[in-house]
């Protein structure tokens, strides 16, 4: 069975509580118990993860190498800053699809720029929580064509 990566960087573990209304209302944990259905739905096993710490999260991305077929990765504010997750990315040679609730594009400027969408497949942005479910598609036929 094919599988993927769902993982979500910092402050995502306060979906519901935080600034709902850019974010939703929904918690990480709905979002994650949804992804999972959705993806197990299209053949697929699904693992997530979260957390505030960059390393963490590279390590993830790493380890995710030879064991899952995609990576689906919210990384937050990291995916503004972070050469880390870029380059951990590269490495791990795991097709990656870059995604973000709120569209990052019409917001402040700093969330214009994306060091992820460099190395990402391709980005899904602005859709709230169905982002996920559109992230899994995309993984889906990605790995269809691979």
């Amino acid at each position: 069975m094919r599988s993927l990566l769902i993982l979500n960087g910092p402050n995502l573990n306060m979906l519901g509580t935080r600034q709902p209304e850019i974010y939703g209302h929904l918690r990480l944990e709905d979002i994650e118990a949804s992804s999972i259905a959705y993806a197990e739905k299209l053949g697929f096993a699904c693992v997530c993860a979260q957390s505030n710490h960059e390393g963490t999260l590279v390590t993830k991305i790493q380890e995710a190498r030879g064991v899952h077929d995609a990576i689906i990765l919210n990384a937050g504010a990291y995916t503004h800053t972070s050469i880390a997750l870029m380059d951990a990315i590269i490495a791990a040679e795991v097709p990656t699809i870059e995604l973000h609730l709120s569209n990052i594009h019409a917001r402040e400027e700093f969330r214009h720029r994306s060091y992820i969408a460099r190395v990402a497949v391709g980005q899904i942005c602005g859709f709230g929580a169905k982002g996920y479910e559109l992230a899994i598609d995309a993984a889906a036929g990605i790995l269809e064509t691979a």
